[in-house]
């Protein structure tokens, strides 16, 4: 709640320094991280405004025009201006009404309700993409944050054998070498210069992860790898065409699809909508006019005239059949960008299920074998060398070669976690109570 807080107190624009300092937490979890992006991603809200208006726009357009009121003072003359003089004199009020096309304003308010339908569903891709793009930020800076731990860690170490090689070579009794001394010497400087190029690549996307979650990016992380999981069950066959089949069922419910379905309805109400106007548009006009007596002072009738006008959509060529050609075009075009994502979603989904199991293979192999084997060389043979038995630059191979099997044993284990968010955002699938879900 702090941290929620905060952030609503940066929004107004109130000290965000002097906020973020009060209740800045000692470490920022993925999770907190997620749900700072989702909670201030300006998007979301726009998209709510947006469903709104269009909601808004489905009422008013299906209302009718507004009447026409009319006054008029006809056939006066000019001579004198009397109104008693000529019996064509009057004073009139008319009202006129119009009656557009056919359904028109029924095919209207059914496709602006249909255009603020995919809001709820490009909420929801919005937010599944945040959530894997924030994971994926959030999992860059943790891989630089722990790799320099893990470097810093070694170092210490190696300042000891360098501070230790450089005893024994003083001593007359050693048996440490010049050249142990500039190997050790070496090893440190190239290691700061890892450290440095970790601490640029962490900085780097800190500011990354700072368009989401602004001044926030800049707090440690937890310093534990979430174990995050896929949302569904995804076993590919071997069995091609069962795979596509299988790929295309995973996400043919994306939101992203769902709301490019929405669309489409739209455009499909439009063709109907664009068919209308080979249908006439009617009005109904009323007028009342006001005749004062003659000289003789008798009284003359008022009038009361009513008329029907329409239009003869007759010249159709260049007018309607184009505008329902162009709306059968415009559907067929989003019919071809759904298709298109469709393939590009499955495509996606199959390269990152191929790099997830290789990736399990590694990171099985790392955890049970390769690390514990590395750890093991590694103390033998520092072990060897302070028992003068071992040679110092194989003491230095041996611990450099386990300081990078765990950098890349945490590079393996970070991106299979990205590669996991990115399978989530791809399973993401629109459900029963998504406008409840997706409604901030």
């Amino acid at each position: 709640m702090k941290i929620l807080t905060t952030i609503l107190i940066a929004l107004l624009g109130i000290g965000v320094e002097r906020a973020v300092a009060e209740f800045v937490p000692e470490s920022l979890t993925l999770e907190d991280t997620v749900r700072i992006a989702i909670e201030t991603d300006p998007w979301l809200r726009s998209s709510k405004y947006t469903e709104e208006a269009l909601n808004n726009e489905a009422i008013a357009s299906s209302s009718l025009p507004d009447p026409r009121m009319s006054l008029m003072a006809g056939n006066f003359p000019v001579d004198s201006f009397d109104t008693n003089q000529e019996a064509m004199t009057q004073l009139s009020v008319g009202i006129s009404q119009m009656f557009p096309r056919g359904d028109s304003l029924v095919l209207a308010k059914k496709q602006k309700k249909q255009l603020a339908m995919q809001h709820p569903f490009l909420r929801l891709d919005r937010r599944a993409k945040v959530t894997a793009m924030v994971t994926q930020l959030w999992l860059e800076v943790f891989k630089a944050q722990e790799s320099i731990r893990l470097i810093e860690l070694d170092r210490a170490l190696f300042e000891q054998l360098a501070d230790a090689a450089e005893s024994s070579y003083s001593s007359a009794l050693g048996r440490a070498h010049q050249q142990d001394i500039i190997r050790a010497q070496l090893e440190l400087t190239q290691l700061s210069d890892r450290l440095t190029v970790l601490k640029q690549q962490q900085e780097s996307a800190q500011k990354r992860l700072s368009e989401w979650i602004g001044v926030y990016a800049t707090v440690r992380l937890s310093s534990s790898l979430p174990s995050n999981s896929i949302s569904k069950s995804l076993v590919v066959p071997t069995n091609a065409q069962d795979s596509e089949n299988m790929q295309y069922k995973l996400i043919s419910h994306h939101p992203a699809l769902k709301a490019l379905g929405q669309r489409i309805n739209a455009t499909q109400t439009s063709i109907e909508l664009a068919k209308q106007k080979y249908k006439p548009e009617w009005g109904v006009t009323a007028q009342y006019g006001y005749r004062a007596s003659d000289p003789l002072g008798r009284d003359r009738a008022d009038l009361f005239s009513i008329g029907v006008s329409f239009d003869l959509p007759i010249f159709t060529d260049n007018r309607q059949d184009q505008e329902v050609s162009a709306a059968v075009n415009r559907t067929e075009a989003i019919k071809a960008e759904k298709y298109m994502l469709g393939r590009r979603l499955m495509a996606e989904l199959e390269t990152a299920s191929a790099e997830l199991k290789h990736l399990d293979e590694r990171h099985a192999l790392y955890t049970e074998q390769l690390l514990p084997q590395m750890a093991e060389q590694a103390e033998a043979s520092l072990s060897s060398y302070k028992n003068d038995d071992g040679d110092f630059a194989e003491a230095v191979r041996a611990r450099i070669a386990e300081l990078n099997a765990k950098i890349d044993a945490l590079t393996i284990a970070v991106e299979r976690q990205k590669t996991i968010a990115q399978i989530n955002y791809l399973l993401t699938q629109e459900s029963d109570d998504a406008r409840s879900v997706i409604s901030f």
